[in-house]
């Protein structure tokens, strides 16, 4: 870790957070907010992570992915994102739409499977039409030091992936140290493609998506494609419910790595609860007036 670190750098923590304190004293006004929460809502890979998702609950969630809402001609989201056994059933839906199909993968959230388990699940879930996976590292790996293991299995991924893009979850809070993000960042963004992503958390743990631990990563990715040309993708995911935190997460995109991250090619957001503040608001910006929160559907409200 020592020998990375000081070809990588380290993180100044203090800097970091008081960086991402400045995002949330940023003014947006009428025309530029409204530019931004339907940005967002783009942005959105819409979710459905529980032990008793059904079909017809991926049906919903589908329905709801392509017409978020029927006022106000609001676009449609990046992605839904299923479990590997209902990929089948959402591409009923959105396979030859704009909506992409994502797959959570290799024994999600945990990893702790055998990497034949892990692998025969990547292609399975892309054989019945998953146009993303979202794999999780091997965390018990990096902080064990073995960081040629943890970067063999990512590339046997990406393998099996083939036309598929990969999401690498890194699973930040199990990670502890804004250096320990940093290091295991570049590691995954050495073995995968150009415009793969690299993924804060699962949503399943007590601490997820954070601006610190998205500004990490996010500048590890502009020091990556500085030192190489090759650009990643980032995806924050769990903990933002809010069209305004959505926002400033946003500004930190547009400040650290500038507008050609503005897109759902290299931005997303893992927090289908979100997409309905971002109806909410958009909805306040077309009439005036706040809707009860009731009044949007409840498809698939998760991480």
């Amino acid at each position: 870790m020592k020998r990375l670190l000081s070809e990588i750098g380290t993180v100044d923590q203090v800097g970091i957070e008081e960086r991402v304190a400045k995002y949330g004293t940023r003014s947006l006004k009428k025309k530029t907010k409204l530019f931004g929460l339907r940005l967002a809502t783009t942005m959105v890979d819409l979710t459905t992570l529980e032990g008793k998702d059904t079909p017809g609950k991926v049906a919903s969630l589908c329905q709801k992915a392509l017409c978020p809402h029927d006022q106000g001609d609001v676009p449609p989201v990046a992605a839904v994102c299923v479990y590997p056994s209902m990929v089948k059933h959402a591409a009923k839906h959105v396979k030859g739409t704009s909506v992409r199909i994502a797959s959570v993968a290799t024994a999600f959230p945990s990893g702790q499977a055998p990497l034949k388990t892990r692998l025969a699940e990547v292609r399975a879930a892309v054989a019945d039409g998953a146009d993303e996976i979202d794999m999780v590292i091997n965390r018990g790996a990096f902080l064990s030091g073995e960081f040629a293991l943890m970067q063999d299995e990512i590339a046997a991924v990406v393998e099996a992936c083939g036309q598929a893009t990969l999401k690498v979850i890194l699973e930040t809070s199990e990670l502890e140290t804004y250096d320990n993000i940093r290091a295991a960042s570049f590691l995954a963004m050495r073995v995968i493609r150009p415009n793969d992503f690299i993924k804060t958390s699962t949503g399943k743990t007590s601490s997820n998506a954070t601006l610190g631990n998205n500004q990490v990563m996010l500048d590890a990715i502009r020091d990556h494609f500085i030192e190489t040309g090759v650009p990643i993708a980032m995806k924050p995911a769990g903990g933002i419910r809010t069209a305004k935190q959505a926002l400033t997460f946003l500004i930190a995109v547009k400040e650290t790595l500038g507008d050609e991250w503005l897109n759902n090619r290299r931005y997303r957001f893992g927090a289908s609860s979100l997409l309905n503040d971002l109806l909410r608001q958009l909805e306040k910006e077309r009439t005036g007036v706040y809707q009860a929160p009731y009044y949007f559907s409840e498809a698939a409200e998760s991480y």
